[in-house]
């Protein structure tokens, strides 16, 4: 890999591919040359890097000439169509869909995980869904150290992961209440001003939503831990951006407070915020912006054997989109 490599972003004027160049440039990644792609719509537009501006140019088929790291973030449709090209022309491809996290021969990568995985890749390495990343952070030192065994969980997911679209009718809701005017929706089914959806993705024949799924698919991927069982309910909630969790997490071996509480602190990329008498714990509205996750409330679960309840907040934009694509490009540097 070249150590001052050529990278393109796909998706460059979405909320997730403008978070990208920002942490390119906030990490001092050592780019050789950035080029921004995105669809015929965007093209010509213009963004900040480095104090100059970068013109986005038309996503096509051969745009990735002399490209060595190709990071998407334009949907699932579109990394299927245009990552093979990508590939062929030599650039390895970080894709932020799902299109890709399931597939056997594509590494799904957390790097303060299982940043491992990365040096198997064939040409393509995923990014993992926004609230397992998020969850994982957390859980994942504890199952290192305690074993976990399944997970019950709600997620509060803010509605900047729907997109920019979802952002400004969240916006238009409260002025609109605020004025006593009628509310319109478009993104969701229903109001998300004032209120919460039990309802993130689309709904499987189980019952279950595809998002909810995906914490013990892509767990048991990332952990490298099969048997890993994850119970889930996402819900959306009118908050502009940050994930949080609630998780109860049952382990084989016994678990304190206190001992977990010393193996989060040792986590990389992760902050104990757990001073519950001075009301200090987790919340999305800090955690925005935050390269680090978040968790506190920690305590033994009643309910469970071996149990342990905590909740974790982190910007989903960063850890959960951006800044773990990013990581994993200095993976392929370092």
């Amino acid at each position: 890999m070249n150590q001052n490599p050529h990278v393109a972003i796909v998706g460059a004027s979405g909320a997730v591919g403008v978070e990208m160049i920002k942490t390119l440039e906030r990490r001092s990644f050592p780019i050789g040359k950035l080029t921004l792609l995105a669809s015929k719509r965007s093209a010509g537009k213009k963004l900040k890097y480095r104090g100059s501006e970068i013109a986005i140019q038309e996503l096509t088929e051969s745009a990735f000439e002399n490209v060595d790291i190709a990071l998407f973030s334009a949907g699932g449709g579109i990394s299927k169509q245009f990552a093979p090209f990508a590939v062929k022309a030599g650039a390895v491809v970080v894709d932020n869909s799902s299109a890709f996290r399931i597939d056997p021969n594509v590494p799904l990568v957390v790097p303060e995980i299982n940043p491992e995985d990365a040096k198997s890749h064939q040409g393509i390495i995923a990014n993992p869904n926004c609230t397992t990343a998020i969850t994982l952070m957390a859980l994942h030192p504890l199952h290192k150290a305690f074993g976990v065994t399944r997970v019950f969980a709600s997620s509060y997911q803010a509605v900047s992961g729907t997109g920019a679209q979802a952002i400004s009718e969240l916006e238009n809701q409260v002025k609109q209440i605020a004025n006593n005017q009628e509310v319109t929706k478009g993104v969701y089914p229903h109001q998300i001003a004032f209120n919460v959806l039990p309802h993130v993705d689309d709904f499987l024949e189980s019952g279950y939503t595809r998002e909810e799924m995906k914490l013990e698919n892509e767990g048991r991927k990332i952990m490298h831990h099969d048997d890993f069982k994850a119970s889930v309910t996402c819900v959306r909630v009118p908050v502009y951006r940050a994930h949080s969790i609630a998780i109860s997490a049952e382990f084989k071996k016994s678990v304190t407070v206190d001992a977990a509480i010393r193996v989060l602190s040792d986590a990389p990329g992760l902050d104990v915020v757990d001073d519950t008498q001075n009301n200090v714990y987790p919340l999305p509205l800090i955690a925005s912006g935050k390269d680090h996750c978040e968790v506190g409330r920690l305590r033994l679960d009643c309910a469970l054997d071996n149990g342990l309840c905590f909740w974790v907040a982190g910007d989903q934009l960063l850890k959960g989109a951006a800044l773990n694509a990013v990581q994993i490009a200095e993976l392929l540097v370092s």
